[in-house]
């Protein structure tokens, strides 16, 4: 006979994490400890994230998941690395397993498939798209999905609504990354849910870069390739800012030099967070043209951004105490999508952009994975992002009892 579960009037949320290398065993001491943390509360949302190693067993993990926990929803994936309260595991077995207990929040599936020969999506099942006010949360492989234009579709269907997530890691080609849905598990495609009601979900995104140089507005342009920055060959405008950093900035440069392209023209001021930054993919020293990672349009504004260790924390730091001075209460819990670039490898350390959230936000419950790419809005507009940290917020509608 089931267990009786017992429905809480407040918002709750708790994590756990488990080493095991046994997908049975890790989901045991998971679930062991939740309901330790929560008692016997129905858990509306059950987020499940795993490394590479868990893979192969990825089902098994989500049948036995559904089985000891019975969520009303589960989604997840696998990634590069897993995010585990204020851990960071990079390079070993990892499991984690976030759960809410959400009275009254409205949750709806969302699974998309995209053939590529016909060049479009399939709607496997989906939110209706007369309901309004929600907020996603996306997971998808890298290899099968085209992200950015998922999310120009999800845009149409659902306009305005925020979308925080990351792609899936752990594998190496098409195929070997896992996505979790409800009992069902895929090797491509896109998953996630919307939630819609009283529940607050406050994206912050952290592109972890600094401005360096002037504005420019882009005079001529074709696709992704700038021609012209005010009048001038962009090459020439590149260049004349490299030559005005510093030697230490110059040696970065060569490798973490990026173009911001401004979400708001008519912004009077531009600060870090008015930009979608891009990467510098190529330049032409015959014609002096550069080529970028996104369309552009001429009109458009740009700035340079230099991305390295401290700007990256920099940015990070500021964001987040930002949010925390921004709003009264304290977070019942929070989701984080970092790059798989991220991590010990840009900061030298582990555990940095955890640390960053423990220090604004207290051991509040935290998960997520390494991503192959992060995915979250900037100026009111959802995009896939590189070098990122993508994080979701999650606050009650009133003073909530919170779970450690």
């Amino acid at each position: 006979m089931p267990p009786t579960i017992h429905r809480d009037s407040s918002l709750r949320i708790a994590a756990s994490l488990s080493t095991h290398a046994d997908p049975d065993a890790a989901v045991h001491e998971l679930v062991g400890v939740l309901k330790e943390k929560l008692g016997s509360v129905s858990i509306d949302l059950a987020c499940l994230f795993f490394s590479g190693p868990h893979i192969k067993k990825a089902g098994q993990l989500a049948a036995e998941t559904n089985r000891l926990l019975n969520p009303r929803y589960l989604v997840g994936c696998s990634g590069e690395g897993i995010i585990a309260g204020p851990e960071e595991l990079e390079a070993v077995p990892g499991v984690t397993l976030w759960v809410a207990s959400l009275p009254a929040v409205t949750i709806e599936p969302l699974h998309l498939s995209f053939s590529s020969t016909q060049d479009q999506f399939r709607i496997h099942c989906a939110p209706p798209s007369d309901s309004i006010g929600g907020s996603f949360l996306l997971f998808a492989d890298p290899f099968t999905m085209p992200m950015q234009e998922a999310l120009k579709f999800l845009d149409g269907q659902f306009p305005g609504e925020p979308a925080v997530g990351g792609l899936a890691g752990g594998g190496h080609e098409s195929g070997e990354n896992r996505l979790i849905l409800q009992g069902e598990t895929y090797a491509q495609g896109l998953v996630g849910i919307r939630m819609s009601g009283p529940v607050g979900i406050r994206p912050v995104i952290s592109q972890g870069c600094r401005i360096v140089g002037e504005r420019f507005v882009v005079t001529r342009a074709e696709h992704n390739i700038i021609h012209e920055l005010g009048g001038i060959p962009a090459l020439q405008r590149l260049q004349t800012v490299f030559e005005h950093l510093s030697a230490s900035e110059r040696r970065q440069a060569h490798r973490t030099l990026h173009i911001g392209i401004a979400i708001d023209e008519h912004r009077a001021r531009f600060g870090s967070g008015d930009y979608l930054v891009r990467n510098l993919v190529g330049a032409d020293q015959t014609t002096g043209a550069i080529a970028i990672g996104d369309t552009i349009q001429e009109g458009q504004t740009v700035q340079f951004h230099l991305r390295d260790a401290q700007s990256a924390s920099h940015e990070l730091q500021s964001l987040l105490a930002a949010d925390r001075a921004s709003h009264d209460r304290r977070p019942l819990g929070a989701l984080m999508f970092s790059c798989c670039g991220r991590g010990e490898g840009l900061f030298g350390r582990r555990h940095h952009d955890t640390a960053a959230m423990m220090e604004q936000y207290g051991d509040i419950p935290v998960a997520g994975i390494f991503a192959q790419g992060e995915i979250g809005p900037v100026g009111g507009k959802n995009f896939l992002h590189s070098y990122t940290a993508s994080m979701a917020i999650f606050e009650g509608p009133e003073t909530p009892t919170q779970s450690r």
